[in-house]
């Protein structure tokens, strides 16, 4: 990064002057200005404003510019460029996600699953050396984007997701199976699942207690999220009359979601609104913290060769108009 520094920054409380300077100019030409009377003017009809009067006052702009750059050298700017050399414990992280029609849910702002997306977006921003990827998963399950350091395309992949992309269900082992294939061959010292469901395994060849084994063969650490209120919640149901919303039961299996979190090493957490999930993200991101060094070095070039110069001319011209067409002139 590149930057603009003075050495001696108090000098520029001297541009105050400046102001000052043209001020008492002004009022000087206003009371040495002459006035004759005349009773009639027609005799001037004919004069005007010469190059020598616009003259006069260049010769005053070349001062007050001049003396802005003398004291902007005084200043000393620098041209400063700061590099960083970074290094980082990895952690590779595997975002698995539920895209099911009950992630609708409006027990959440707008909808479950908006609110997923804009808390983990949040959560991807927060950690700019990690590796991240994103796994969704209703019915079936897919690798929506590999681990990458590219959070940008991350993040647009993840407002890309939408329910109804592939088959509805809730198939948590197969979708923990297809995070920990994309995962487990990473080199990264802590490799890290965060699971978010709302509902119970119902679909996949894959049960979720067979999946959290493999997990813990390979050393994957999962977190798992339960999203969903106590009670019921307004769940979107097809009718003749299109989707409408009606109060059903959550049901969350968190039995297994804190199996699957116990047999890896990772925590269950319960969101049950909006501002709970954000807890549960800031609180997986105190634990799973990558240790950063980071080295800066500066380096310096002097700035005021060129202002100065430019000074010098300014005055030089003054000094040479003064001598020469203004000679009588103070």
């Amino acid at each position: 990064m590149t930057v603009i520094t003075f050495a001696n920054p108090a000098f520029l409380w001297l541009l105050v002057l400046i102001p000052a300077m043209i001020a008492y100019y002004i009022i000087r030409q206003q009371r040495t200005a002459a006035s004759l009377k005349m009773p009639d003017l027609k005799v001037f009809n004919k004069t005007g404003t010469t190059f020598r009067n616009w003259l006069r006052h260049i010769l005053f702009a070349l001062q007050a510019a001049a003396m802005t750059l003398l004291i902007i050298v005084l200043a000393r700017p620098q041209k400063t460029d700061r590099f960083q050399d970074v290094t980082t414990e990895g952690i590779d992280i595997m975002l698995t996600l539920d895209i099911s029609g009950s992630m609708l849910a409006r027990d959440f702002r707008p909808d479950r699953l908006e609110a997923s997306k804009n808390v983990a977006t949040e959560f991807i921003s927060g950690r700019p050396y990690d590796r991240m990827g994103l796994v969704v998963f209703s019915g079936e399950s897919f690798t929506q984007c590999p681990l990458t350091t590219d959070h940008a395309v991350l993040i647009n992949l993840m407002r890309e997701i939408q329910s109804g992309m592939i088959e509805d269900g809730t198939a948590i082992g197969n979708g923990l199976a297809t995070a920990i294939s994309r995962i487990k061959d990473s080199e990264a010292k802590s490799k890290v699942i965060i699971l978010l469901t709302d509902g119970v395994n119902n679909r996949g060849d894959i049960a979720p207690s067979t999946a959290a084994d493999i997990a813990k063969t390979f050393g994957i650490r999962v977190y798992t999220i339960g999203v969903g209120t106590q009670g019921s919640a307004p769940y979107p149901v097809q009718t003749p009359y299109g989707i409408q919303y009606q109060n059903m039961p959550v049901e969350i299996d968190e039995a297994i979601l804190k199996e699957i979190s116990g047999k890896t090493g990772g925590r269950y957490f319960r969101a049950t609104d909006n501002n709970k999930l954000v807890q549960v993200y800031a609180e997986i991101d105190k634990l799973e913290k990558s240790k950063i060094d980071v080295r800066q070095f500066t380096r310096r070039e002097e700035k005021f060769l060129l202002p100065s110069i430019i000074a010098f001319v300014m005055l030089s011209l003054q000094i040479l108009a003064q001598v020469t067409i203004y000679k009588n002139i103070t």
